[in-house]
């Protein structure tokens, strides 16, 4: 929790563009949905970045997305 504390604490100024700013608050939608689903989100992103480029169908994606993950410890 303490991680997320910490990426709200940057200011949603920091972003330059409109894309910019809808890129971070994609970022901090999925890391709360890692939140609320029980899973690690740095473990996420780090699973998923590796794990995307390798998706080819709808279902490789919808198998991605957090709520369709196992929390792990």
């Amino acid at each position: 929790m303490a991680r997320l504390q910490s990426v709200r604490a940057v200011p949603p100024l920091l972003s330059d563009t409109v894309a910019g700013a809808n890129a971070s608050a994609n970022l901090y939608s999925l890391l709360q949905t890692c939140q609320v689903n029980g899973i690690d989100g740095y473990r996420y992103l780090r699973e998923l970045l590796v794990a995307l480029p390798k998706a080819r169908t709808v279902d490789d994606y919808e198998a991605l997305l957090p709520w369709r993950l196992t929390p792990r410890d």
